[in-house]
């Protein structure tokens, strides 16, 4: 028998919490239960099993960042939609390592499709608009985005800024000028070779 008051969302909360603490990867079943303090099965009503729990975390984890996106872009456009919506990744991923982990996991392709995944997809090409990049351009530079705003905040979060100056926001600050720099001015796709 579950004891009083564990529920589906009380679980995938507490994951979430343990993914913070002690990383994504560790998060099972079995460690919930023994918070909760309950024995393991009781814990399968909730969750079919430790991927299970981990694909509600990654789920939570994906609502919750396209929650602060959206705020953050509200009212925004240009460098500063870019600047708010770059800040949300970075500060989640600072405040929620284990989290920000969780909404990097892959999904199968229906829970992805059915996933915040979508609204973070569509606030991107949102803020894109006020750069008026038309396809395939415009899936391009969400590509970039992407890379950037995740490849910098895995790097920080793993030390490899720590070891020389300048500090690392002065270095986020001009990595931002220049994706809005690139963006503003993005290259025309090249020329087709010449047929022979």
């Amino acid at each position: 028998m579950v004891r009083a008051g564990v529920t589906t969302e009380r679980l995938t909360r507490a994951g979430a919490e343990l993914a913070d603490e002690v990383g994504f990867e560790q998060v099972t079943v079995s460690e919930l239960a023994r918070r909760f303090e309950v024995k393991v099965a009781s814990l399968y009503s909730h969750v079919k099993n430790s991927q299970d729990l981990k694909t509600k975390i990654s789920l939570l984890a994906l609502e919750e960042l396209a929650d602060r996106a959206a705020e953050a872009l509200a009212g925004r456009s240009g460098k500063e939609a870019l600047t708010a919506f770059a800040n949300v990744y970075r500060d989640y991923a600072r405040e929620h390592p284990g989290r920000y982990a969780a909404a990097q996991a892959r999904l199968d392709p229906e829970t992805a499709a059915a996933s915040a995944g979508v609204r973070h997809a569509r606030m991107t090409r949102a803020l894109l608009r006020g750069y008026e990049l038309s396809e395939p351009d415009q899936t391009h530079a969400v590509r970039m985005l992407g890379s950037v705003f995740h490849g910098y905040v895995s790097l920080e979060m793993g030390g490899g800024f720590s070891h020389s100056a300048p500090d690392t926001q002065q270095t986020w600050d001009r990595v931002l000028d220049a994706l809005d720099a690139l963006l503003r001015n993005w290259p025309a796709p090249p020329e087709p070779p010449p047929a022979p």
